[in-house]
């Protein structure tokens, strides 16, 4: 609403504008009264109310912005405004206004694509569960399941709300969630997270949580009120507002008390607006976005480029963003002097290239083709593994306790899979995640780049969570987190490490990116949730990009520095020229639309390729 109305006050600009120039070089309209030496036409009467209340509008943001700590350039503006209407420039105070205006719409225009993602997350909110009444599979909508209802919740079903199971063993997809790379398998007297998504058996679960208070509602709950609450932040000008603005107001003063005219104080007013000023960083933005699209980066609002070029501390989810959410063979540890690794694998595979399972897919897509044989007399066995018979032997596949029910417990602490011969045991094959190839450069740039810290937070085991945190080159590892212990680790980095770059993907990263100073999403895979969270989104598999979004966001913030600058330099000088008398009120606002064009194009050098030390590319 508030940016609507911003741009509604452009549009009234322009059209009073064009009514004026009707009214005064194609009606000749006469003034309808007069006050001393100002004569009132009817433009004149139109721009000045126009002028009015804007200059009121002006001053009531500027009084809230001084009541919580904030002191912008605006004043010089209301100072213009005011300025101009009392020595009777009509046109001169039309210009100022549409500088005012459209430097609002602009900075506007960097900022407002944000929140369109949002109704996509709400959308894949569980909304019907099976509940089972005496036997019999009632519809009945999730907000109405009670504690203490049993529901059925079949293959591919997502878990509607928060429980335990009662009956049946399944596997259940929990990586949008917590974060853990391979599904996990459920047993009666398990927890059960709403969200998570069932695996090929169905099985009843009595509820031990409302809607409201569950997993996945409460992830959604987090970003809603963080959507409806966003972080203040304050514009770039601001901290060139109080110098700028006391030298302005000490030369028009002086040049008032020099010539004894109160218009020589107006002149130097119009040419001091503060539009070049105001409108350098909204320029600088909406550039540094675009140099971030060509870059298949999406960022939603300007500020966020400012917040991207000052981080100090960088925090990774691990499934997905640092890895490729894709599991590989780790180790082949065989127990059997006759069996090699290669044979063990090659069994192994072969056993399981017609199982669903996401661990005995990547093993099978993990092994040379020539080494998968033929399987007869297949058996699985729900949550515990398969069986087979391959080139005369007869292979088992899966949990220790299955393979070899008798063998005394291994301390193996990778996702593993273990293999017996014909009844005695073989070894084992530990999988873990794929590490991007991008993901070490990536955090090794990242500290060239002025990063301070890095850490991973992740939602899987201790022992995987370092073991990638090692090869990706990240010492800070905080493992075994749900969404609301990633959000506080978060918000217990101090003061003097922010802001703070989260960058993940899945819906159990939503409240996190939220919770950062500037969240970033891998969005490549539609995940919706995790962007809608999110103040820019990276749109290819490609996790380098973090990269080049702090590259172009230093650069666009340097550009944008040193127009404000150059602006502030030029006004200055117009100013003392002013001074002198020698720029009446109109041309002085011509003088300052030059300028204008001057910050825009500086501005516009935003778009032009960072060097390579702000990409972190410098050698050592």
């Amino acid at each position: 609403m508030k940016n609507l109305k911003r741009q509604w006050k452009f549009i009234v600009v322009l059209i009073a504008g064009a009514v004026g120039l009707i009214s005064q070089f194609a009606l000749h309209s006469k003034s309808l009264f007069s006050i001393g030496n100002l004569q009132f036409p009817v433009h004149a009467i139109i721009i000045d109310i126009i002028g009015i209340l804007m200059a009121i509008s002006l001053l009531l943001e500027i009084f809230h912005d001084w009541k919580t700590g904030r002191y912008g350039v605006d004043i010089l503006a209301v100072i213009a405004v005011v300025s101009t209407i009392l020595i009777g420039d009509v046109w001169a105070e039309w210009m100022i206004l549409v500088m005012m205006t459209g430097g609002e719409t602009l900075e506007d225009y960097a900022t407002g694509q944000a929140n369109k993602e949002l109704r996509a997350l709400l959308d894949k909110t569980p909304r019907i569960a099976n509940k089972l009444v005496d036997g019999k599979i009632t519809e009945v909508k999730v907000d109405d399941l009670q504690v203490g209802d049993t529901v059925l919740i079949k293959p591919g079903q997502q878990v509607p709300v928060d429980g335990q199971i009662v009956k049946g063993t399944s596997s259940f997809d929990q990586s949008s969630l917590t974060g853990e790379s391979v599904p996990v398998t459920k047993n009666p007297g398990d927890e059960l997270m709403s969200g998570s998504v069932n695996g090929d058996v169905a099985v009843e679960m009595k509820v031990t949580k409302a809607a409201k208070d569950s997993e996945y509602q409460s992830i959604v709950a987090l970003v809603k009120s963080s959507q409806a609450q966003p972080a203040k932040f304050v514009k770039m000008a601001d901290r060139y507002a109080i110098p700028f603005t006391v030298i302005s107001l000490i030369i028009g003063g002086v040049a008032w008390a020099v010539s004894g005219d109160a218009t020589r104080f107006a002149e130097v007013m119009v040419v001091a607006s503060p539009c070049p000023l105001l409108i350098a960083a909204p320029v600088a933005l909406v550039s540094g976005m675009s140099s971030m699209s060509a870059h298949h980066i999406i960022v939603k609002s300007g500020p966020t480029l400012e917040k991207l070029a000052r981080a100090k501390t960088f925090a990774f989810d691990k499934t997905g963003t640092l890895t490729e959410n894709q599991l590989i063979v780790d180790q082949v540890v065989t127990d059997d002097k006759s069996f090699d690794q290669k044979e063990l694998q090659s069994l192994a595979a072969s056993v399981e290239q017609q199982s669903s399972h996401v661990i005995a897919s990547s093993l099978v897509k993990a092994t040379d083709k020539d080494l998968i044989h033929p399987v007869t007399n297949l058996k699985e066995t729900t949550a515990q593994g398969v069986e087979g018979d391959v080139d005369g032997k007869h292979v088992k596949v899966g949990k220790l306790s299955f393979v070899a029910p008798g063998h005394e417990k291994l301390n193996v602490t990778s996702t593993a899979v273990y293999v017996s011969v014909d009844g005695k045991f073989a070894g084992y094959i530990t999988l873990k995640d794929k590490m991007r190839p991008e993901s070490p450069k990536t955090i090794e740039r990242l500290r060239r780049q002025g990063a301070e810290d890095i850490m991973m937070l992740t939602g899987d085991h201790k022992q995987v969570a370092e073991k990638v945190a090692k090869e990706a080159g990240i010492t800070d590892v905080r493992s075994e987190l749900l969404p609301s212990q990633k959000i506080q680790a978060i918000k217990d980095v101090p003061k003097h490490l922010r802001p703070v770059v989260m960058t993940g993907d899945g819906v159990n990263d939503a409240p996190s990116l939220t919770a950062a100073d500037v969240g970033i999403a891998m969005g490549a895979k539609g995940a919706t949730a995790a962007s809608e969270s999110a103040d820019a989104v990276i749109m290819v598999n490609d996790i380098s990009k973090v990269n080049d979004a702090v590259a172009i966001s230093k650069h666009t913030m340097k550009v944008a520095n040193i127009d404000a600058l150059t602006a502030i330099g030029v006004v200055i000088i117009i100013e003392l020229i002013a001074f002198t008398g020698v720029i009446p009120a109109f041309w002085g606002a011509i003088l300052q639309e030059v300028v204008d064009m001057i910050t825009i194009s500086l501005g516009l050098l935003a778009k032009t390729k960072p060097s390579d030390k702000q990409f972190g590319l410098e050698e050592k």
